[in-house]
């Protein structure tokens, strides 16, 4: 039995990837009408603006697409950070808010995007960003981010001040340097001078 041109391409797919669009050229002639065909039958699933993804099964059923291959897909590289405003309440300052938008920063877009059924927030950061995620740059990220959060913004610098010790303070201070705002700078630079002895100068 001869293969129809959307089962070849469906044949090049892997269950649980995002495609773009232009990545899929060689596999067809006819390709937007046998991505049409692979998404009205439920093969593939439009996520994005030339972008698609061929759902992954599991004892639940479809799982839906990884946030952080989404992402690469839609900037069309991997230099980017996603995380959750969330993620600060692992830093034991007594938040509590829960904010339902991942967070990327970024060197391409800016905006609210939504990409499969989620959207994200896309920040591009002139101050840059660090290839993984640390205690201490969440630490700063949040003074930095503080005024747009649904917390008390002295109930929240009162409690950093308490718990300030149990944090790396040399990477802490790095950070703030490299990727901290102004105001961001000075409130570390104030606070840190008070544990001066803690710190290790740089070589």
């Amino acid at each position: 039995m001869n293969t129809t041109s959307h089962e070849n391409l469906a044949s090049h797919l892997r269950s649980g990837r995002v495609y773009r669009r232009e990545e899929l050229l060689s596999f067809s002639k006819a390709l937007d009408r046998d991505l049409n065909l692979l998404t009205t039958s439920g093969v593939l699933e439009k996520v994005g603006a030339g972008l698609y993804y061929m759902p992954q099964k599991s004892l639940f059923g479809l799982l839906p697409p990884d946030d952080q291959e989404l992402v690469s897909a839609f900037l069309k590289d991997d230099d980017f950070l996603l995380f959750s405003w969330n993620q600060y309440n692992s830093l034991g300052l007594g938040l509590t808010q829960l904010y339902n938008q991942p967070i990327v920063y970024n060197r391409k877009r800016h905006g609210l995007f939504t990409l499969g059924n989620k959207t994200f927030d896309f920040r591009i950061s002139l101050r840059g960003f660090p290839k993984k995620l640390t205690p201490e740059f969440l630490l700063v990220d949040l003074i930095n981010n503080l005024n747009e959060l649904a917390e008390d913004v002295d109930l929240v610098k009162e409690h950093l001040k308490k718990s300030i010790a149990k944090f790396d303070l040399n990477k802490l201070s790095n950070h703030s340097k490299k990727f901290g705002k102004v105001g961001t700078k000075k409130f570390f630079s104030v606070l840190l001078k008070q544990h001066e002895g803690s710190l290790v100068e740089n070589e």
